[in-house]
């Protein structure tokens, strides 16, 4: 089951999950350090690791599963704010089934996919989905819990709720539906405390952590790149048939 968004957000919104979306996406930008120019899509409640790229991509959109709801991103209005191109940004973010998204066939160059896959109980599907979005080349990060971490076991947090998974689990997953892992690193490598002083430490102990205990991080994040040819890749499954543009159509005709 799907956390609900506003649990998501209000989490997001505390000095945790503050501590949280900055540690992450330091992961996630030495993985992709530069997204000029590109389509940049995500997947689940992806909005706080999204917003680092907003600026610098040609266009971004997120889309939240229907059954986790949706809140309006960017939070403020279009009139407020122009982007490094001069462009006003509307509301950027949809709501759609993760196994059926209103996006255009191999248009997008990145998606990060976040509190997505251990909530879904679709996830061939979805990666399939994943998998026709992306255009040749491109590549997705996902972002999980792990396993081994405290952070699953905490309920305090978004990652303490659905599958955790294990490094081997994830990477299979993806290659059984034509995704490629490539690299992979972890996160959140202290447990969720809540304290001033612990959040202190969650923060300046990280780099150690990784070099240390890496096995007990909270979240796994895992880079693959999609296959073009693949080994009998509709075996047991439906052939994937191009959709029209839907989101995808429309935000570049907004952006544009």
């Amino acid at each position: 089951m799907f956390q609900d968004v506003v649990e998501l957000s209000s989490f997001y919104a505390s000095p945790l999950g503050k501590i949280t979306a900055r540690l992450i996406r330091r992961e996630i930008r030495n993985l992709w350090p530069s997204l000029n120019g590109m389509d940049v899509l995500g997947l689940g409640y992806a909005t706080p690791f999204l917003e680092t790229y907003r600026e610098e991509a040609s266009h971004t959109a997120a889309i939240m599963p229907t059954l986790q709801g949706v809140v309006r991103w960017p939070r403020y209005k279009h009139h407020d704010k122009k982007d490094r191109y001069g462009r006003y940004h509307g509301n950027l973010c949809a709501l759609a089934r993760e196994t059926d998204l209103p996006i255009k066939e191999a248009s997008m160059d990145r998606i990060i996919l976040v509190h997505c896959l251990e909530h879904t109980d679709h996830s061939k599907q979805m990666l399939r989905e994943v998998w026709r979005s992306l255009a040749p080349g491109g590549r997705v990060i996902i972002i999980v819990p792990s396993r081994l971490g405290p952070w699953s076991r905490s309920e305090n947090t978004p990652f303490g709720h659905g599958k955790p998974f294990s490094t081997s689990q994830i990477k299979q997953l993806l290659s059984k539906n034509m995704l490629s892992p490539t690299r992979w690193t972890s996160a959140l490598f202290l447990p969720p405390f809540k304290g001033r002083t612990m959040l202190t430490a969650l923060a300046t102990l990280e780099t150690t952590g990784q070099r240390w205990w890496s096995k007990f991080a909270g979240v796994l994040i895992i880079e693959a790149e999609k296959q073009i040819y693949a080994a009998n890749p509709t075996q047991g499954v439906k052939k994937l048939v191009p959709k029209p543009a839907i989101v995808g159509a429309q935000m570049k005709e907004h952006h544009d």
